[in-house]
């Protein structure tokens, strides 16, 4: 069920898209050309992979919607209706910060400068910081964990991402709809009615170079493109209208077959196995380096598909065996293992949690914990667990993740009995620390 809802985003995005041709005054050749080069695209992958990307992209599409209808028809609807999805698409994901960020210098750029002149425009401004206020409470009172995440993010991901790289997963992510892309680049200048819808341009470059000067993940920028394949696909009807029409067809057979072999290696259609034996294309298309900077065996987003049934089952063996079920926690080490067992696991009660992320908020201190379930990743310095010993009468490794295609292979899982000291007063302690660092 869980996987009906990237799959509703893309389709909602798609049909955003087509309102934005029929805005532009497209017709059924834009319409279908819009639909081939969005579904053929990495779109596809991020709706098939369950990714929460999904709502992201459609929060900028969307956006660049009512950005596109304001500059159009001077409808201060329009400012509302931006407002409005700018404060939702940041409560799903910051990220979108990002496209303001672009979009006010692209602004200022271009004639659409006037924008600033219409006090309907920060009356909007407020509807969208009220509809954030609430989130920006809480950071604040919670110390701002935003901040400490992306410091986290940036030194142990955004510093293995090559500047270069980054631009060039560009080119793969609309590779069979490049064309359509750069034809509404042209179409920016040599099109008349496209002249004063510049800013997208404008606001495409300055995001674009603000990521790249971040060393921003390659996926962060998704959002760019699906409104500029609305202006590329009506761009191309008209030229295909007025000459060149057995380009029609022609353009989506070459959408078609440039995502054939896109399709073969960037979506799970081969078994870790045959990867693993075939992994020159993978290879070269820089899929099998991961966010810590090194080749690995399968693409990271593959291996983040495996080994998670594999975890939960081995915890739930281990909390059945437990009597004091009321008094154990399950201890994890990153948020995707806390996840997968809340998710898989056969024991409604197991609640488990780990010291980062959101989860940090919900470790139950309530009750007094006597027993834990300690998941820890394979690259673990304390194996013998010479921390805990001290504090718990009984200690013992009782798996590990077994499958060598997941991203969690080799993590240990522990069972740590009978406290001797109160460990409330332990992890209060952790939370606080990891909480405020």
């Amino acid at each position: 069920m869980g996987k009906v809802f990237p799959a509703l985003y893309g389709v909602v995005t798609l049909v955003v898209i087509w309102k934005a041709i029929d805005a532009l005054g497209g017709n059924l050749y834009a319409l279908a050309l819009g639909a081939a080069a969005v579904t053929f695209s990495v779109l596809l992958r991020i709706n098939m992979l369950f990714q929460p990307n999904s709502t992201d992209v459609f929060a900028w599409t969307l956006l660049y919607y009512s950005i596109l209808q304001y500059i159009k028809t001077e409808k201060n609807k329009w400012l509302y209706m931006a407002a409005v999805v700018l404060g939702l698409g940041f409560l799903n994901k910051y990220n979108i910060v990002f496209l303001v960020a672009g979009l006010v210098p692209a602004l200022l750029l271009t004639d659409q400068r006037k924008i600033f002149n219409n006090r309907k425009l920060y009356f909007a401004s407020i509807v969208a910081f009220l509809i954030v206020l609430p989130n920006l409470v809480w950071q604040y009172q919670n110390h701002f964990p935003v901040i400490h995440h992306m410091k986290l993010l940036a030194k142990t991901q955004l510093v293995n991402v090559n500047r270069l790289d980054f631009l060039k997963e560009q080119l793969l992510f609309f590779t069979s709809s490049l064309f359509v892309i750069l034809a509404a680049f042209i179409s920016f200048f040599l099109f008349p009615p496209f002249r004063k819808y510049r800013v997208f341009f404008w606001s495409f470059i300055f995001t674009l170079t603000l990521f790249t000067y971040l060393k921003a993940k390659g996926y962060y920028a998704i959002g760019l493109y699906p409104i500029l394949i609305a202006f590329g696909s009506v761009y191309l009807e008209f030229i295909f209208v007025k000459k060149l029409t057995w380009l029609r067809p022609v353009s989506f057979v070459v959408i078609l077959a440039l995502f054939i072999p896109i399709f073969r290696i960037a979506f799970p259609m081969k078994s870790p196995a045959e990867i693993v034996r075939n992994s020159k294309a993978f290879k070269d298309f820089g899929l099998l380096r991961w966010e810590d900077g090194k080749e690995h065996q399968l693409p990271q987003d593959f291996a983040d598909m495996l080994g998670w049934k594999e975890l939960a089952e081995k915890v739930d063996a281990d909390y059945e065996k437990i009597r004091d079920k009321k008094h154990t926690l399950v201890l994890c080490d990153n948020y995707g293992q806390a996840g997968a067992i809340n998710y898989y696991s056969r024991f409604s009660d197991i609640q488990a949690v780990t010291m980062n992320a959101d989860y940090i908020n919900w470790v139950p201190l309530d009750e007094e914990i006597k027993n834990i379930i300690l998941i820890q990743n394979a690259d673990d310095d304390d194996k013998e667990r010479n921390k805990e010993k001290p504090l718990f009468r009984e200690i013992r490794l009782t798996g590990k993740i077994e499958n060598q295609y997941a991203r969690e292979f080799g993590t240990s899982v522990y069972i740590l009995l009978d406290a001797k000291v109160s460990i409330n007063a332990i992890l209060k302690g952790d939370i606080e620390e990891n909480r405020w660092k």
